[in-house]
């Protein structure tokens, strides 16, 4: 095995553990304020639940400067008896350290992957570090299908506010659902349990000089694992809470970051997704239960300006990405006032579909291409808060449902561009 992620010293350490069951990972930059509380309940969650079971926390830390590592070091629960009815009878082990390589959340978790291969580890988890939601049975829900139920993937399944998520939502889980035919609604969720199995497969991809090292690797994980016949499950978690972002603001990179590694999966699985229609639905274990969720604020007017800004400054690009008669669709809705302004579903999956098209075809460069997306993106977010605003979450759910069925319905259309 390449081991350019783990240093010597840290090896050394992990060969003393032998072997062990569980690996938790929990990649950080910055997280001292968040990550003791993240610490707590994931040796809760082991306690509880996995009392017999041998685990080791791995906090694989991108070049923190506040003090993250040490807060993992400092971090334990003194009395268990406080918050569980027996003490755990193996002792949970933590390390901190740095990882090495392209630095972004893919190396973090490329160490918690190798770190999973040297222990010959059954199961293991990686939870974000800002998480304030988390409860220790988030442990139990995304190991267990993975120990006992034959399971090599579990995504998260929250309960989020209508208004965040807004790239997964519109983009993300609309196509890998139409390409790959399962129906997982948190394809970026950034908290999975995964098999040993798995974990060492993900090391033999030669994918960690590239961007998922950065920041594709939740799309690339998910994708990976449905692409290559893992058996997949969900895990429903309740409510997702972390620094939440405005969907109108700052989401440029991100829409980059994520798009970017979903089109570039798509050409490494063309023979996969090609002959795939329709999706079916993805088990799901835990009891669904109803959260409050903290608001999420959007300015509607700034975003609908920006996409007028858009339509006026990139008409060009737009019209040689979506041909004439989308792109004459696309400019009639500029002319819509703020109120009435509805981004129709079918055009907007039939935009997605010609910017994969474009991207496959090589017509601009990558940067350029995802840039010119985000006014499209912006638009389509502005449309959907507003259809939304009044709904009931379930109802805005059912929105995200049809959108779905139009990338389904609309894959002929992209497999016969394709070639």
């Amino acid at each position: 095995m390449d081991a350019v992620t783990l240093r010597a010293d840290v090896r050394q350490k992990i060969a003393q553990f032998g072997k062990v069951d569980i690996v938790i990972g929990i990649p950080s930059f910055n997280s001292a304020r968040t990550i003791g509380h993240v610490v707590r309940a994931v040796q809760a969650g082991l306690a509880k639940y996995f009392p017999e079971h041998t685990a080791v926390i791995v906090n694989s830390d991108g070049g923190s400067s506040d003090g993250t590592m040490e807060v993992v070091h400092n971090t334990s629960i003194v009395d268990f008896g406080t918050i569980l009815l027996h003490h755990r009878i193996e002792p949970v082990l933590k390390m901190a350290f740095p990882y090495s390589g392209i630095p972004g959340k893919g190396s973090a978790f490329r160490a918690v992957f190798e770190v999973a291969q040297v222990l010959d580890a059954k199961a293991c988890v990686v939870v974000d570090s800002d998480l304030r939601s988390i409860t220790p049975e988030w442990i139990e829900l995304l190991l267990k299908p993975v120990l006992n139920g034959g399971f090599d993937y579990v995504a998260p399944l929250y309960h989020r506010h209508k208004f965040d998520g807004t790239i997964t939502n519109s983009i993300v889980y609309p196509l890998t659902r139409a390409l790959y035919g399962k129906q997982v609604r948190q394809p970026i969720g950034g908290d999975f349990g995964f098999s040993g199995k798995l974990a060492q497969f993900y090391l033999t991809k030669d994918v960690w000089e590239t961007d998922v090292a950065r920041f594709g690797i939740d799309i690339w994980m998910t994708t990976t694992a449905i692409a290559n016949g893992f058996k997949v499950a969900q895990a429903f978690l309740g409510a997702k809470i972390h620094d939440a972002k405005d969907p109108g603001a700052d989401l440029g990179n991100m829409l980059y970051q994520v798009v970017s590694a979903t089109f570039q999966l798509m050409e490494d699985y063309t023979e996969v997704w090609t002959p795939v229609r329709g999706s079916e639905p993805v088990p799901i274990f835990g009891f669904e239960y109803t959260v409050g969720l903290e608001h999420v604020n959007v300015n509607t007017a700034r975003m609908l300006a920006l996409f007028r800004e858009g339509l006026l400054n990139l008409g060009e690009i737009w019209s040689g990405i979506l041909g004439a008669g989308d792109f004459k669709e696309v400019g009639q809705l500029g002319a819509l006032e703020d109120a009435k302004f509805h981004f129709p579903p079918t055009l907007w999956a039939r935009i997605i579909y010609d910017y994969a098209i474009a991207f496959h075809l090589k017509r601009l460069p990558t940067e350029h291409l995802l840039k010119s997306l985000l006014p499209l993106y912006i638009g389509k977010t502005a449309s959907f808060v507003l259809q939304v605003d009044r709904l009931e979450q379930s109802d805005a759910e059912a929105e995200i449902e049809k959108l779905c069925l139009e990338f389904e319905n609309g894959k002929d259309y992209l497999c016969n561009c394709w070639k």
